[in-house]
């Protein structure tokens, strides 16, 4: 199961009388993916698989109940409300031996950057890469060089320099395994991951 998909909300105990109840609620994965979490304790076990699938939980037992969005937001709304944007990962390719993205990479990024400027507090990792045609250390220099300018583009949209870093891998982790001195387009990129 991908930890990404998967948000458990945990209501926080009240205390009625001798009885303490707690609240786990699934909810729904934002790519739209199945996800799964299981409750266990003294009393037994309980899955919940489908979103706002619910368990109500007491000292003596367990209730399973279908929440909804409707519960949740009443319930859960300054927690959900407090929570840090999710991470994100955006890619942008190259054309072949420089820094001079796509036209498709190109038409991207004025998005990009301004989906990175507006989180708040957010650190980057723009990582640069290459395909294998040319020497490892060229290959070296040109990862770096790209994630560099693209850091440059990121400063100039208004994320705070101290917020990112730029990396440069190579040719050492190709999305396409290929041979020495093959042209893979989908090599040559940069990873732009934000948390």
């Amino acid at each position: 199961m991908n930890k990404s998909v998967l948000f458990v909300a945990l209501a926080g105990s009240l205390v009625l009388g001798a009885c303490t109840t707690e609240r786990v609620v699934l909810l729904p994965s934002p790519d739209g993916r199945q996800s799964a979490v299981v409750v266990r304790d003294a009393s037994g076990e309980v899955l919940l698989n489908q979103p706002y699938a619910a368990l109500k939980r007491r000292l003596d037992s367990n209730a399973g109940y279908q929440s909804s969005l409707e519960e949740v937001k009443e319930r859960y709304s300054d927690a959900l409300a407090a929570q840090p944007a999710r991470p994100q990962s955006y890619v942008l390719y190259f054309e072949a031996g420089g820094n001079v993205l796509t036209q498709e990479s190109q038409a991207a990024l004025a998005n990009i950057r301004k989906e990175i400027a507006e989180r708040a507090a957010s650190e980057v990792m723009v990582i640069g890469h290459t395909d294998r045609v040319g020497s490892v250390e060229g290959n070296d220099k040109l990862s770096l060089k790209r994630a560099e300018g693209l850091r440059e583009l990121l400063i100039e949209s208004g994320v705070a320099a101290e917020k990112l870093e730029a990396v440069g891998r190579g040719e050492r982790d190709p999305l396409v395994p290929t041979a020495d001195e093959v042209d893979e387009p989908k090599n040559r990129r940069v990873e732009i991951n934000v948390r």
